[in-house]
């Protein structure tokens, strides 16, 4: 790639990030050195006020054990009849990805006029940075949730303040199997433009291309 642009290395990563399932993402994970490039990288991230409303908390594989305990405890939570395979199952999800990361954000704390919306732009912002310092690294990455996320168990687990909410858990790890790139959405899709008088009209690329487009792969 000798003579790739910053702009064609920049395209390149961004279309090569794929979520890989945390059950499809194996050893080894980040050593060291890799995971201090991913965090480092999400220090990046848009912040208005310098509020730093947001953080990541590393769960060793240690701590599994403890976080596998919370998930059956919020699945009994939410459903008293869920069976002991069913409670296996939420405390197997614990152990996926080598490496495993939890983003919470704080929506309340500090300058009261910067919104609850920025803050998770920010912390969106933040988590795009590592994933695709992660992707540039050579790892598979996933994002995922679920109501455990609003559990006492996992606020207390975390210890999480009045204002912070669980957003996602990230797991980075080494790509055992893959699935084909899906298809992904087209400028003409998600872009408009404002004409005076007029209100909003679709967005048309320089070679013309609008909503026709929507179903080509980037």
């Amino acid at each position: 790639m000798g003579g790739a642009s910053a702009a064609d290395l920049a395209a390149a990563l961004l279309q090569s990030r794929q979520t890989i399932l945390p059950k499809r993402l194996g050893a080894p994970g980040p050593d060291a050195a890799q995971l201090q490039a991913m965090l480092a990288a999400a220090g990046h991230a848009p912040d208005h006020g310098r509020l730093l409303p947001w953080r990541f908390v590393l769960v060793p594989q240690e701590a599994r054990a403890a976080l596998a305990e919370v998930f059956a405890q919020a699945l009994c939570e939410r459903d008293s009849a869920a069976t002991p395979e069913q409670q296996e199952q939420a405390r197997e999800k614990a152990f996926r990805a080598p490496l495993l990361l939890l983003l919470a954000v704080d929506e309340l704390g500090g300058d009261p006029d910067i919104v609850p919306a920025e803050r998770l732009v920010s912390a969106g912002c933040a988590v795009q940075n590592l994933l695709l310092m992660a992707t540039a690294l050579g790892f598979g990455s996933a994002l995922t949730s679920g109501k455990a996320l609003q559990s006492q168990g996992l606020r207390a687990l975390f210890a999480l303040g009045t204002g912070e909410r669980a957003l996602c858990f990230v797991s980075v790890g080494t790509v055992l199997a893959r699935k084909p790139a899906r298809v992904r959405p087209v400028p003409a899709q998600y872009v408009s433009t404002l004409v005076p008088g007029v209100g909003l009209q679709p967005w048309m690329d320089k070679g013309g291309h609008g909503h026709e487009d929507r179903n080509q792969p980037l």
